[in-house]
C-alpha cells in the first residue's frame, strides 16, 4: 500500500468560517472569565473559613463537587473511568452491578459517592484525574477494556494508573485514531448519534471501485438494518481507484465495511485518519499521547462543530 502524502485527506478538513472563529474567541473569553469569577469567589469564601463546597446556598458560578452529588448509577460508572455510559447501563441491566451488595438492573438508579457500588465484583471509585488520549490504533486489538478470550486490547498498549476506556469503538482489523479517556460526559457527547461527530476513512478495496458503485454509495445502500449513507467519498489516489477516503457520521457497527461488502467489494484495509476533528499526524501505529489543552476545548465546546 502506497505510503499517505500529507494531503492526502486535506478534502475531508473542513476550514472554519470566520464565524466559527469568532465564536471560538468568544467561548475562550466566558470560559476565563468564568475562571477568574471562580477563583476570586473561592478565594472570598476561604478568607471567611468558609470550604467553597460546604457553602450553602452560595451565588458563586463553583460547580459542586461531584462526590456529592447524587446520579444514574450508569453515569456514575461512566465518571469511575470503567466505560461509556451507554456501555454503564447495559453492564447494570445485565446485573453485573450491585449497590451497597444489592444487585440493581435499573440505569437509573440514584447512588453517590457514599455507596458502595461493585461492577463485575469489583469496588469502583469516582475518577479524581481525567484523562485524554488518542491512540494510533493497529490491528489485531480490539477496543475493550477487558476480554473473556484473552485477546489483545487497546488498553495493553496504554499503562497508566487511572482507568480509562475507549470512546467508540474500531472492530479488531480497523486501524487508526482512537480517543480514550475517563471523562464519562465527553465520552457521552461524542458517541451520542445526535451529535453526528464526523469520522475519516482511508479504504483499500480488492479491487477498484467503479463508477456506478462509487454513484451507488453516494446515494446510499440498503443494508439489514436499514439504509447507509456516507457524507463524502473520493479516490484518494485518482491513479489507484482500490483507494478511497470516506467521510461518515453515523456509528453503526462496521458501517464503512459492510457499505462495501455490500456491492460485492473486499475491504482490505481500513483505517480512520479523523476522529471529531483528531489526527494521528505524529503518532506512529501502536503508540499515543495526551491531547493538548486546546484539543480538550475544541472536543469539548466544538462537538458539533467537527462535523
Amino acid at each position: 500500500m502506497k505510503k499517505n502524502s500529507p494531503g492526502q485527506f486535506d478534502k475531508f478538513s473542513k476550514k472554519k468560517s470566520n464565524a466559527a472563529i469568532k465564536e471560538h474567541f468568544k467561548q475562550e473569553k466566558r470560559k476565563w472569565k468564568k475562571e477568574r469569577e471562580d477563583f476570586f469567589e473561592k478565594k472570598k469564601l476561604e478568607a471567611r473559613g468558609v470550604k467553597p463546597e460546604m457553602s450553602p446556598g452560595s451565588s458563586s458560578n463553583l460547580k459542586p463537587q461531584i462526590s456529592n452529588q447524587e446520579m444514574p448509577l450508569n453515569k456514575f460508572i461512566a465518571h469511575c473511568g470503567v466505560c461509556s455510559r451507554r456501555d454503564g447501563a447495559e453492564f447494570v441491566k445485565l446485573g453485573k452491578v450491585k449497590v451497597n451488595n444489592e444487585t440493581i438492573t435499573e440505569p437509573g438508579h440514584k447512588v453517590s459517592s457514599k455507596d458502595e457500588i461493585k461492577v463485575n465484583g469489583k469496588k469502583v471509585f469516582l475518577a479524581k484525574n481525567l484523562v485524554y488520549i488518542l491512540l494510533n490504533k493497529p490491528k489485531d486489538y480490539i477496543t475493550t477494556t477487558d476480554d473473556p478470550q484473552k485477546r489483545k486490547t487497546v488498553l495493553d498498549l496504554i499503562k497508566l494508573k487511572e482507568r480509562i476506556y475507549p470512546v467508540g469503538r474500531l472492530d479488531r482489523n480497523t486501524s487508526g485514531v482512537l480517543l480514550l479517556t475517563n471523562d464519562g460526559e465527553l465520552s457521552q457527547k461524542l458517541t451520542h448519534p445526535s451529535h453526528e461527530v464526523k469520522k475519516v476513512y482511508h479504504v483499500t478495496l480488492n479491487r477498484p471501485l467503479d463508477k456506478k458503485d462509487f454513484d451507488e454509495v453516494l446515494k446510499g445502500v440498503e443494508l439489514d438494518d436499514g439504509p447507509a449513507r456516507v457524507d463524502v467519498l473520493a479516490y484518494a489516489d485518482i491513479k489507484d481507484k482500490t483507494q478511497l477516503g470516506v467521510e461518515i457520521h453515523s456509528g453503526r457497527n462496521r458501517i464503512v465495511r459492510r457499505i462495501f461488502e455490500h456491492l460485492g467489494y473486499d475491504v482490505r484495509n481500513l483505517d480512520r485518519v479523523m476522529f471529531a476533528g483528531l489526527t494521528k499526524k505524529n503518532v506512529e501505529r501502536g503508540k499515543w499521547r495526551f491531547l493538548s489543552e486546546k484539543e480538550i476545548r475544541d472536543l469539548k465546546y466544538f462537538g458539533k462543530g467537527n462535523r
